[in-house]
């Protein structure tokens, strides 16, 4: 089919495609091209920032789960799920321009997971900064099993805070060319 897009894994296709339509590119440019080449170098980032933050991959975190995560969606936007704390979590849900349907911030501080957080799956909030997210393609938490949770917490926003620049950085590059 195309460069990029032949390297985007199979079970994300068709969401890809479906981003198409709510990315401003050029007329005449291969949209699909180009939302490809955007979304593998968003996933670079978030995998190369991960390791850089010693946070680690999991396929899925518990709803009832003491800790933080950082997740990435099929469509590039960042959700961060702050640590479990008095029964509730600080919530930022972040699209960085990829998108023009979606909130570029939403952010509730009195969270639940009214589900566990799942790769391949959407995350759905009670009392969230969005009712749901496009399905989770990554799933990221703090390697240290010792953190407490404001420094979980402290993590998981400098490691999105990067993402998000280099995100932005990415949107530059491909999407405004």
């Amino acid at each position: 089919m195309g460069e990029y897009f032949d390297q985007i894994p199979q079970d994300l296709r068709e969401h890809v495609r479906g981003l198409v339509a709510s990315v401003k590119v050029d007329s005449g440019a291969d949209a699909l091209e180009i939302v490809s080449q955007a979304w593998l170098e968003k996933n670079t980032v978030f995998t190369d920032t991960l390791a850089d933050m010693k946070m680690e991959e999991l396929a899925s975190l518990p709803k009832d789960s003491e800790k933080g995560a950082l997740a990435l969606t099929y469509s590039g936007s960042l959700v961060n799920i702050g640590p479990l704390v008095d029964g509730v979590r600080t919530v930022k849900y972040t699209s960085i321009g990829f998108r023009t349907n979606a909130p570029e911030h939403a952010e509730s501080g009195k969270s639940t997971l009214q589900n566990d957080v799942s790769v391949g799956n959407v995350i759905q909030f009670s009392n969230g900064p969005v009712k749901s997210t496009s399905p989770i393609f990554k799933i990221a938490v703090c390697a240290d099993d010792n953190m407490s949770p404001a420094e979980q917490q402290q993590t998981i926003f400098d490691a999105a805070t990067v993402i998000e620049e280099e995100f932005i950085e990415v949107n530059k590059t491909v999407l405004e060319d």
